[in-house]
């Protein structure tokens, strides 16, 4: 069992009232195992389930050790979606909101001119994804001689996503002697290879998904005819009186379809999925991060990444075919040590992950 607490790790006082604000109570066993390697100044290579605090487990020891009166650069966090890379940028703000750190995301969708005149005031963290991050590099506009800290979060939905040739450029332009962090859900071969080829001798972390992270949702499944869907989920909603749930449909119009039906019937729903343009995707979490809406319908857009304080209940409308999706999903709720319910439809036919 987890023992340590935040005081264990002796963070500078600010960083402790950062934790404090954010009402984080003890390490998670990923926060835990990796922090101390961290601050020890040693490569990491973490494999870690979404949901385990694994943000936290880099930021906290890059804020310890960062020095915030240099105006270089000094950590570059690579992450694969602008979302992740918005959130990621938020909650070291938050974090190191007593050491008046400077950090910036760097993601598409957003005016670069608008980066580029961000980028010529202090800043000390760059977060960001790939194609960005190169674009400004390429414009020398960034640059990454002086960082101490290099993290590679979600490592294999960056590969997975085409960005292995953006990440290894992006890598080269940084100094031999940075310390590198690399975050995965899985350990495929490109992520281990990554690993070898630009790693120092790095100590391996690992949690499995059993390990702190699924004890705190309960899953619970319906057996339902595909047309009585909508009323079970109804029912259930009505029943368990969600704060904010997640609803997983598997593509875009089912998603939309369910929204609307949602709306018609007086639920604050909102849908969520690939062909809405940035500024609307942005406005939208924000919105649901603010409790404006109850109920975000998404597709596994959302099933990556997305950080919401308090989502009490994911409900899976439809099963993912794939294990890991399900697992990224209901992962959406009971984060960092709270509780929450995951529901699963399914009828004897489906060809999803139930078998």
């Amino acid at each position: 069992m987890n023992h340590l607490t935040f005081d264990s790790f002796a963070l500078r006082p600010e960083l402790r009232q950062g934790i404090q604000d954010l009402y984080y109570k003890r390490p998670t066993p990923i926060q835990a195992e990796a922090i101390p390697v961290i601050l020890a100044g040693k490569d990491v290579v973490a494999q870690a389930p979404t949901g385990t605090g694994k943000t936290a487990a880099f930021v906290l020891p890059i804020l310890e050790r960062l020095q915030p009166h240099k105006r270089d650069i000094q950590a570059l966090i690579l992450t694969p979606t602008r979302e992740l890379s918005i959130q990621i940028a938020a909650e070291i703000a938050k974090l190191g909101k007593h050491l008046d750190v400077q950090v910036l995301s760097l993601h598409g969708g957003t005016d670069i001119e608008r980066q580029i005149s961000k980028l010529e005031r202090t800043v000390q963290i760059v977060v960001g994804t790939p194609g960005r991050v190169l674009d400004h590099l390429q414009r020398g506009t960034l640059h990454f001689g002086r960082i101490s800290w290099l993290v590679l979060d979600e490592a294999d939905k960056m590969l997975e996503m085409g960005f292995l040739d953006d990440v290894a450029q992006i890598i080269v332009s940084t100094p031999q002697d940075r310390q590198a962090l690399l975050f995965s859900a899985t350990m495929p071969d490109t992520v281990k290879q990554l690993a070898a080829r630009f790693m120092k001798q790095p100590q391996h972390i690992r949690i499995e998904h059993g390990q702190k992270t699924v004890e705190h949702i309960r899953q619970v499944y319906y057996v339902v005819n595909q047309s009585d869907k909508l009323d079970a989920l109804l029912d259930l909603i009505d029943s368990t009186r969600p704060y904010l749930a997640i609803i997983f449909a598997n593509t875009q119009q089912r998603v939309q379809t369910l929204a609307a039906r949602l709306q018609q019937l007086g639920y604050d729903a909102e849908a969520l999925y690939g062909d809405l343009s940035q500024k609307k995707r942005e406005k939208l979490m924000r919105d649901f991060r603010s409790v404006k809406f109850q109920f975000l319908v998404a597709t596994d857009i959302a099933g990556r990444g997305l950080d919401v304080e308090g989502v009490t209940h994911v409900f899976n409308y439809d099963l993912p075919t794939d294990v890991d999706d399900y697992v990224h999903r209901i992962g959406r709720t009971g984060r960092a040590g709270n509780t929450g319910i995951a529901t699963a439809f399914f009828n004897r036919g489906n060809r999803g992950i139930v078998r």
